[in-house]
C-alpha cells in the first residue's frame, strides 16, 4: 500500500465544491474505503423493490435508480480523469453536466438489480485502476473543468461521492421502509 493512498488530499489539490465529498472519507487507505463502500451499497440495495427504487422522494428529484446510475456515471468520469492525469496527460479535461445525464439514462426502465450490477462493475474497475497506479502517479496534477486537481484527490472525491449518496439513499429513499 502506498503512503499516498493513506494521505488525505490538501485543500489545494481539488476544487472547493468537492470538499464535502473528501471530508466524508474516513482516515486511512482510500482504496479500502472504495472497496468497503461498494460492499455497503450492495448490501443496502440488495432487497429494495423496483417499485421503491423507481420513486423520487420529492418532486423534481431523481429516483433511487437514477441516483445509483448517476453514481456509476460520475465514477466513470472521475476514473477517466484519474487515468489521464496518472499517465501524464496534460490536456485540460472538460467538465460535465450531471443534470443532463439522468433524463437520458433510461434508469427507470431497468431493473434495480441490473443497475446495482453495473455500479459494482464500474467500482471494481475503479479499484483496479487505483490499485495499479505507481506511487508517483498519485501526486500528478492537471486541470479538470478549469480547476486544478490531483490523482489522489480524485480517488478521495470518488470515494466521498458514493458515501454522500449512500447517506441520501438511506435517509430519503429508504428511511421509511
Amino acid at each position: 500500500m502506498t503512503t499516498r493512498r493513506r494521505t488525505r488530499p490538501s485543500a489545494d489539490e481539488f476544487p472547493s465544491f468537492y470538499a464535502n465529498y473528501v471530508a466524508q472519507v474516513p482516515d486511512g487507505d482510500v482504496v479500502e474505503t472504495l472497496i468497503g463502500s461498494a460492499e455497503i451499497a450492495a448490501a443496502l440495495l440488495h432487497n429494495v423493490s423496483d417499485d421503491i427504487a423507481s420513486r423520487a422522494y420529492a418532486e423534481k428529484k431523481w429516483t433511487l435508480k437514477e441516483v445509483l446510475l448517476h453514481c456509476a456515471d460520475a465514477e466513470r468520469i472521475f476514473a477517466y480523469r484519474a487515468l489521464r492525469l496518472a499517465r501524464g496527460d496534460e490536456t485540460p479535461l472538460p467538465g460535465w453536466d450531471e443534470t443532463a445525464y439522468a433524463p437520458h439514462s433510461g434508469a427507470n426502465s431497468r431493473a434495480l438489480d441490473s443497475i446495482v450490477d453495473e455500479f459494482e462493475s464500474v467500482r471494481e474497475s475503479t479499484i483496479t485502476l487505483f490499485l495499479g497506479l505507481p506511487e508517483e502517479a498519485w501526486s500528478r496534477a492537471g486541470m479538470a473543468n478549469g480547476r486544478p486537481v490531483t490523482v489522489r484527490a480524485i480517488a478521495w472525491i470518488t470515494a466521498g461521492h458514493l458515501l454522500h449518496h449512500l447517506k441520501v439513499i438511506e435517509e430519503r429513499y429508504l428511511g421509511d421502509r
